[in-house]
């Protein structure tokens, strides 16, 4: 009886025309953004792509375990012997990082590197340090009021600049803490912060000097929401970062400078940037879908087709093919022709003022370590991972020399977040407005991001 009813419908409707079922990943927004809506609705439901990051991934798990290896054992001698030496600059001079501010001398450190032969005439290190340099591993050192880092899997992560949006704080102005910070905002600042936020407009907020100061107070404000809605999970936070500006949030989270020191200091980055910004012609390129080889190549023969003086530099690493390239815009265009060329999925021009980490912000990074020398650093009540080196500020000393580097030097995402996942950090928390970081987890790890959580307030 059955068969003949089926008979039935498929003789009733042998006209309609067939239409196949839609493969399952044509909802997810990565797939769309990578092949194009076009492309992905013609796969049959069963296709199975084998995605880029996937292939990625499967490398890395086969090569985790030697890499972490070599890894730790490099880094357990190097730092050994730097610390040994208590020599913060000297580790700065052969990351080829030129020491911004010597917070320990009382004066700004000459902008050259010291020389190597310096660190034989430097105080040797012992206790806690000495001991934490043995061990390879992150201990806060050991000083009155220092907090030991804890155990847990749980970090917060940071937005950077481009995660604004008109509204944001409205949801959270209540909360006492909240409050607090944006009067202080004000009278630092010299304007109403909150309004920005709130209120606009798009063009203003999203200008980098209002931008930067907003999203700063945005990532402490979500932590503040966090603490009311679930206090266990912001005292049980072992790690955090922060992408570009959010690295600021996150020093100030873990305790490094004080809420009013990092606004100040965020201050004079974003004006200082914004200068930099309006001199000259240039910009920020994403380009998605090249290996590291290929793009680096893109961006040498741009620069060799231009001649001597351009800038063009590969300045966001943020996830697997996921790269930023800042430099001038003849050579960004230069840039857009050979990647296209080469097979890039996409290259997208974006909205910001300037050449974000490269020499061009030269002139903001010499009014930042002015900025920078007026703070009071401590030590982090936790390890906070550097943009520059995608691994932990090993002491509060070095953190003046890397953030004023961080200008001109590329953002190391990717490695920070993979950096975070082997120190067994999996449950990560996105603090702020939008789901920008994230996005870029899904294409790190996957594994994470199933597990990921936004805390957003940009509403």
């Amino acid at each position: 009886m059955f068969c003949v009813q089926i008979k039935a419908l498929e003789e009733k409707y042998a006209d309609v025309q067939k239409v196949p079922e839609p493969h399952a990943d044509l909802s997810e927004w990565w797939t769309v953004y990578d092949y194009g809506f076009d492309t992905v609705r013609k796969w049959p439901k069963h296709y199975k792509p084998v995605y880029p990051e996937d292939r990625r991934r499967e490398r890395f798990k086969v090569e985790k375990a030697e890499f972490k290896a070599k890894r730790k054992a490099a880094r357990d001698v190097f730092i050994a012997n730097e610390m040994a030496a208590g020599a913060s600059h000297e580790l700065a001079a052969k990351l080829q990082i030129k020491p911004a501010v010597d917070i320990t001398g009382g004066t700004p450190a000459d902008p050259v590197a010291t020389p190597p032969g310096d660190a034989a005439n430097a105080p040797a290190v012992t206790g806690a340090k000495a001991a934490s340099a043995d061990k390879g591993e992150y201990v806060v050192p050991a000083v009155p009021g220092a907090v030991a880092a804890k155990d847990s899997p749980v970090a917060f992560l940071f937005p950077g600049q481009g995660s604004q949006a008109v509204g944001m704080l409205k949801s959270v102005s209540h909360i006492p803490a909240v409050k607090e910070m944006c009067d202080k905002a004000k009278d630092i600042l010299g304007y109403d912060l909150l309004d920005v936020c709130v209120n606009g407009p798009k063009e203003k907020l999203d200008a980098t000097e209002f931008a930067q100061p907003a999203l700063f107070l945005a990532g402490l404000a979500a932590v503040e929401k966090l603490r009311v809605d679930s206090p266990a999970v912001v005292e049980s936070c072992s790690a955090c970062a922060g992408l570009s500006l959010g690295e600021y949030t996150a020093l100030v989270f873990a305790g490094a400078m004080t809420f009013e020191e990092g606004l100040k200091v965020v201050k004079v980055r974003a004006e200082s940037m914004a200068a930099a910004a309006k001199v000259g012609d240039h910009g920020m390129l994403s380009v998605v879908g090249l290996k590291d080889d290929v793009l680096d190549r893109c961006v040498a023969d741009a620069k060799r087709a231009l001649g001597d003086g351009v800038v063009c530099e590969v300045a966001n690493k943020l996830f697997p093919t996921g790269r930023v390239v800042s430099g001038d815009k003849s050579a960004l265009e230069e840039v857009t022709k050979l990647a296209t060329a080469a097979g890039a999925m996409k290259c997208a021009v974006l909205a910001v003022s300037g050449a974000f980490h490269t020499q061009r912000m030269e002139s903001a990074r010499d009014a930042l370590v002015k900025a920078l020398f007026d703070v009071d650093f401590k030590p982090m009540t936790m390890p906070v991972y550097s943009n520059v080196s995608g691994a932990p500020f090993y002491t509060h000393t070095i953190v003046p020399s890397l953030l004023a580097e961080q200008l001109v030097s590329p953002v190391l995402w990717e490695d920070t977040v993979r950096g975070l996942v082997s120190a067994g950090k999996t449950e990560m928390y996105e603090l702020g407005p939008k789901t920008q970081i994230k996005s870029m987890a899904k294409r790190i790890d996957a594994e994470v991001w199933k597990k990921f959580k936004n805390v957003d307030v940009s509403v």
